[in-house]
């Protein structure tokens, strides 16, 4: 029994996403995803975790909430080498 490709996109599917394949398996990858519902759905998910991700890390805590955990790193320094 051959594999359809789902295997090898799935298997790729992270270095796929980062553009990090190169142009063979990128077009050959695409071209999967775009006759395969079930990798295209997968690869959805995967992108849309990884913009949510992203967007998280860009955001920063509230100033008060930083300033405590400043404070709190500072005491445990300070305790560390009394």
């Amino acid at each position: 029994m051959s594999d359809c490709g789902c295997e090898k996109a799935r298997r790729d599917l992270e270095e796929y996403l980062r553009n990090e394949v190169c142009k063979t398996e990128h077009a050959d990858i695409r071209e999967h995803l775009e006759s395969c519902p079930a990798c295209r759905d997968e690869a959805l998910v995967s992108r849309t975790l990884t913009e949510v991700v992203a967007r998280a890390c860009r955001e920063s805590a509230p100033e008060e909430l930083r300033d405590q955990v400043l404070a709190r790193l500072r005491e445990a320094q300070e305790a560390a080498h009394a």
